[in-house]
């Protein structure tokens, strides 16, 4: 029995034939790929008493082809992906409506300008403690003590804010 390498040389262009005659022009090298495991689980299950080889690796790669082909096609009819026009056209997803700015205001009398900061972006942006502080460029730190001193002030109700 040769090498696997050996079989890779000898094979290489009866698997391009099979690309060509599959008309694979798209992520050729990933099928290509395919092909080769193909290749490699034909020289694995081959049984000289019913045949050739070449003729064994040849309906072997090709059905391999052929069964990735029909899976690439399934994915690709299930997944749908919208042209860049779309993307330009839809609203963003943090905008905020007025009314539920205000609302949240409301809240936040008595409050400093960071804690403010704080409960803004995480109720109405959700926003993570680290993503503000990457927005606001401090650390994490900062941010859990605005949290806390703001979190600290809305529980104590607006009698006992300053």
């Amino acid at each position: 029995m040769v090498s696997f390498e050996e079989l890779v040389v000898q094979y290489t262009p009866m698997i391009h034939r099979i690309l060509k005659s599959l008309s694979i022009y798209r992520n050729r090298e990933e099928f290509y790929q395919t092909a080769l495991i193909g290749l490699w689980e034909a020289q694995k299950g081959f049984d000289a008493e019913k045949g050739t080889f070449t003729n064994y690796a040849y309906s072997y790669i090709k059905g391999k082809l052929l069964l990735e082909l029909t899976r690439c096609s399934r994915y690709e009819a299930g997944n749908v992906y919208p042209k860049e026009e779309y993307w330009e056209m839809i609203e963003g997803s943090c905008s905020i409506l007025p009314l539920e700015m205000e609302q949240v205001l409301a809240y936040c009398h008595g409050l400093t300008e960071k804690e403010k900061k704080w409960v803004i972006a995480t109720a109405l942006e959700d926003l993570s403690i680290k993503e503000i502080a990457l927005r606001e460029n401090v650390s994490i730190s900062a941010v859990k003590q605005w949290k806390g001193s703001a979190l600290k002030k809305l529980r104590a109700g607006p009698e006992l804010i300053p």
